[in-house]
């Protein structure tokens, strides 16, 4: 069985690596204190590393207030969905609000679109 998580936590997951990256790649530059032209590479892909998480994190809290707040009937806490499924962000049940989807398994398929 796959692990699923909700959308926007897999987003903001990947915004939070992109920081964690960039910081590893500027300490990396501290290894060529001798060279200031690929100690300033390093510092400056790290820093675009940072500035693109940035983006990353503010497209996804755009598109997180255009997303439908529903009640998660498993655990009762307000959760988002994201597209025709997604999964709480709190237990990771399955939901949906297409009634063409209700009490079939769940899979990510059904959010993309068919040509």
């Amino acid at each position: 069985m796959a692990k699923y998580s909700s959308k926007i936590n897999k987003i903001r997951t990947f915004a939070l690596g992109l920081v964690f990256f960039g910081m590893i790649i500027m300490y990396g530059g501290i290894f060529f204190r001798d060279s200031p032209i690929i100690m300033t590479i390093f510092m400056i892909l790290g820093l675009l590393c940072i500035g693109l998480s940035t983006a990353v994190y503010f497209w996804i809290g755009m598109l997180s207030t255009k997303t439908i707040q529903v009640v998660c009937p498993n655990c009762n806490k307000p959760t988002k969905i994201l597209g025709r499924v997604d999964m709480c962000m709190h237990c990771n049940e399955p939901l949906t609000l297409d009634k063409t989807l209700e009490g079939q398994e769940f899979d990510e398929k059904y959010n993309r679109k068919i040509k």
